[in-house]
């Protein structure tokens, strides 16, 4: 039987209203029921259970459409929210009040264009013919997916998983960071309805009313969740791993960026800059130590400077920028996470000239600046004596987090060196940050970067098990 019209029956036998192969004038969404409603509108429920239950009901209808129409879901999610991506994006940097604007819209922008969807899936297809037969490795859905996003990229990390996670085939349970569930909220109920009218299920994105650690643990360990996707810092990937669940996770990052004597100075200059200020440092990409070898040292500074950074080199600067920005605990002040250079200035009391989008502090690894994962645009500036020296200590600062790094060179057996030492999910050379994950580099956008459990650069593929089918004796080569 045609596949297309078994998915029909099925669905029309659960009374569920379609119209999936021609644009309908009008659809009209019902929830997913089998004997009562399901409390809930446009997604949103108001416990945990009820949200996973509703997610699974609508998987198991959407595990039996085409790929053809998984793809229609994808496109309806990208032409919908296409016009609305500045609206989408001042929801979240208003209610987070972190980021810059304009950056957080470009990010947004990423998400919706460059996610791959179910064209992703071909990656990873594989057929083996012998004496013995056939072996064809399959992609198919894990189910309901626990999705996890945090307050730093709320909105871009909703619409990054969802395009990938529905492209794979499951329904996903939003998670997202209490600091950004009224602007995570509205944009999951807009990718609810958009792919409920675009499929004719409901709930195949869900989340509660009120997020919490609680529900978040709740949701964790819900026997109808097949696997978390955490895109946050290393104690919730850390609860997630006692789940016994498979796990996703995307960890905490401090990318080095290493700046050797046979780099282009006047570029790397800028790249620097505009990775390392966008977003004011928020992303988990960005660079968050400048390791330079002392030759060319004062000359990359001078052109950092010329593209936007503030360079400070008094003890009492320093001290003023550390008592402001860094805790007695030895972790990043969170009233200063992703705000303006320019503002950390101001509160720190330090003097400063023009509209600086970074700060550079002259530091040693052992600062603080150096040490930690601050999230905002005050940036070490570390000189070393040579190319050694440097790619140690961009070792020592990376903590073999293996998350990101950045390296400026024309020196090719140096940056191959580097890349293969630094073992991280993201190495980007002679650019800024933010061409790992597709702005003004190739390749597709992620913002689940899952170094701790290794998937790396997470896309529609990594939401797909792997089956292996095995057909003796038939389709070999004789």
């Amino acid at each position: 039987m045609d596949i297309d019209k078994l998915v029909d029956r099925i669905l029309k036998d659960s009374k569920i209203d379609l119209a999936f192969e021609t644009e309908p004038t009008q659809t009209v969404s019902k929830s997913v029921t089998e004997n009562t409603p399901i409390s809930g509108k446009d997604g949103v429920f108001d416990t945990v259970d009820e949200a996973v239950k509703a997610a699974k009901k609508a998987q198991k209808l959407y595990f039996h459409v085409s790929l053809a129409r998984r793809k229609k879901v994808i496109q309806a999610i990208r032409d919908t929210l296409l016009p609305e991506i500045e609206e989408i994006a001042r929801m979240g940097y208003e209610e987070t009040n972190m980021g810059n604007l304009q950056d957080k819209i470009q990010k947004n922008y990423l998400a919706l264009t460059n996610t791959p969807g179910v064209e992703d899936l071909n990656t990873l297809t594989q057929v083996l013919t012998g004496d013995d037969g056939m072996t064809l490795y399959e992609l198919c859905p894990y189910g309901v997916i626990g999705a996890i996003a945090p307050s730093t990229n709320p909105t871009e990390t909703l619409i990054n998983n969802a395009i990938g996670m529905l492209a794979a085939g499951n329904a996903i349970y939003f998670s997202p960071h209490p600091g950004a569930k009224n602007s995570s909220a509205c944009l999951i109920q807009k990718l609810n309805r958009i792919v409920s009218e675009a499929s004719g299920i409901d709930n195949l994105i869900v989340t509660i009313k009120e997020p919490s650690i609680e529900a978040a643990q709740a949701m964790m360990v819900h026997p109808d969740i097949n696997l978390l996707v955490v895109t946050g810092g290393p104690g919730v990937v850390s609860q997630a791993m006692k789940s016994g669940k498979k796990v996703m996770g995307a960890g905490a990052g401090n990318p080095p960026t290493l700046v050797d004597e046979t780099a282009n100075i006047e570029k790397a200059a800028v790249d620097i800059v505009d990775g390392a200020s966008f977003d004011n440092n928020l992303p988990c990409i960005a660079e968050k130590n400048v390791v330079v070898v002392n030759k060319v040292a004062d000359f990359l500074l001078y052109n950092m400077e010329k593209a936007g950074a503030f360079y400070v080199k008094e003890l009492s600067d320093i001290k003023k920028l550390e008592a402001l920005t860094v805790t007695a605990k030895q972790t990043p002040n969170k009233k200063y996470v992703g705000k303006s250079a320019e503002k950390i200035l101001q509160d720190a009391g330090v003097s400063y000239n023009g509209h600086p989008r970074l700060v550079l502090v002259e530091s040693t690894p052992d600062m603080p600046f150096a040490k930690i994962e601050m999230l905002m645009p005050v940036v070490p500036f570390i000189r070393v004596p040579d190319f050694d020296a440097a790619l140690a200590v961009c070792l020592e600062l990376e903590h073999g987090l293996h998350h990101t790094a950045t390296m400026h060179s024309e020196n090719v057996t140096r940056l191959n060196k580097v890349a293969r030492e630094m073992q991280t999910s993201i190495f980007v050379k002679n650019g800024p940050s933010f061409a790992g994950i597709g702005f003004k580099g190739e390749g597709p956008t992620t913002f689940t970067i899952a170094t701790p459990t290794g998937e790396g650069t997470t896309s529609a593929r990594n939401f797909a098990r792997v089956r292996r089918c095995v057909l003796t004796d038939g389709f070999s080569i004789k």
